[in-house]
């Protein structure tokens, strides 16, 4: 294997360390624990308040305003590296501390899965911007979408182990599915740790072309850098809208599911058809945007998701939904790996961390438009179906303007 070839696979291998703590802890067992056993005894709807707004929100928000600032951070002082490694290392110890955590500590519980997922958010600026210095150019399609399926890979195995833990804890010397859950939450930090040492190992980071002011001035000037370069600014607005829409396919699945009256484990399977399905899907998506450009690409995700959500208004059974989630399980690593090669080739080399700063800010962002108005859909028409389906605006919006996106060099 060449030293190139050795870079790209460990950077790749961060996103199968860091994906299983979306799995398992983010989307899967986290949720259920708290309702029945960290937050035992507590009003449901008050839990899925908490839950919603100070471990969902609350660190997305965080991140969102830190991740510019860092950014620039990391560029001006050659920080890719440290800045990971110091979110990794808070995301696992606070994804560990929730072993400690008794029945009822629900606060305890919020506050360490809170400061997880600034961890885990926190790192992915870092990760994306270190894209623009282990591939080429003409790489990074191929690269972006290898990190993206070895996430999936990764994070499914583990969950797949995660799940039978807690659905058979006699099998593994444990008492109940409360103390596999812990075990479990263990088994993210290790696994997140342990498989992130080769990123830092053999990942190098040039040192930093230019070392200057990093406060206001120097924030102001990568916006002013943004407003000057009309395929970047077209670009992120675009993303915000269809990444918007595809977020809250992920994050509203579940409880789309638990609407149309689907068993919990029903809801599980799909969860890891759409991982599975992902994994050799990316990869492909990787050569797609090798052999026909990115931005066509993207063009196909989408319009496979506008499908997706337009056929959720005839779901009826759970047949239905595995095949829905199967469909997504096609797009959804290969849209996101995709955006962020294409936007890798649209940003100077040499500011990568505050560009992905901001991309990853408008990320953040999107976690909040999308979910408020499906919510707001369900609660107005009382039709999950109908709610799901107005993401449709969302991906044609977000379309619309990726195609107003003319790159001033070749893509």
């Amino acid at each position: 294997m060449t030293p190139e070839r050795k870079q790209q696979w460990s950077w790749a291998f961060y996103d199968w360390a860091n994906s299983a703590f979306a799995t398992t802890v983010l989307v899967g067992l986290f949720p259920i624990l708290f309702n029945k056993y960290y937050a035992a005894g507590v009003d449901p709807s008050a839990a899925t308040f908490y839950l919603g707004a100070y471990g969902n929100s609350l660190p997305s928000f965080i991140v969102m305003l830190i991740a510019p600032w860092l950014g620039v951070i990391a560029d001006r002082r050659g920080w890719k590296k440290p800045l990971l490694a110091l979110f990794t290392a808070i995301g696992c110890a606070a994804t560990a501390g929730l072993m400690f955590v008794g029945e009822g500590q629900w606060g305890w519980a919020i506050a360490l899965f809170a400061i997880a997922g600034i961890g885990f958010f926190g790192g992915l600026s870092f990760n994306d911007a270190l894209l623009v210095h282990v591939a080429k150019p003409g790489e990074r399609d191929r690269v972006s979408a290898l990190g993206y399926g070895l996430g999936y890979l990764g994070g499914g195995l583990l969950f797949v182990l995660n799940v039978t833990m807690v659905q058979k804890p006699e099998w593994f010397g444990l008492a109940n599915a409360a103390e596999a859950g812990k075990w479990a939450f263990v088994s993210v930090a290790v696994w997140w740790a342990l498989f992130s040492i080769p990123m830092f190992l053999n990942v190098s980071e040039p040192a930093p072309k230019r070392d200057g002011a990093i406060g206001w001035r120097a924030l102001w000037a990568t916006v002013q850098q943004i407003r000057n370069h009309k395929p970047v600014y077209m670009f992120l607005f675009a993303y915000w809208l269809y990444i918007d829409a595809v977020g809250t396919v992920a994050n509203m699945a579940v409880d789309f599911g638990i609407k149309l009256g689907f068993e919990p484990g029903a809801l599980i399977k799909a969860l890891l058809i759409v991982q599975f399905v992902s994994f050799p899907a990316a990869i492909v998506f990787g050569r797609i945007g090798e052999r026909y450009g990115a931005k066509r690409g993207l063009y196909l995700g989408i319009s496979i998701y506008i499908g997706v959500t337009l056929w959720a208004l005839t779901m009826q059974t759970e047949k239905d939904f595995y095949q829905m989630a199967a469909a997504v399980g096609l797009v959804q690593g290969g849209v996101q790996s995709l955006s962020r090669s294409y936007f890798a080739r649209l940003i100077p080399k040499e500011s990568a961390g505050q560009f992905f700063g901001f991309y990853n800010m408008l990320g953040k962002f999107a976690a909040v438009l999308g979910p408020l108005v499906v919510g707001t859909t369900a609660a107005i028409t009382g039709d999950p179906r109908l709610a799901i389906s107005v993401l449709v605006v969302f991906f044609a919006g977000g379309m619309f303007l990726l195609s107003r996106v003319k790159p001033t060099v070749a893509i």
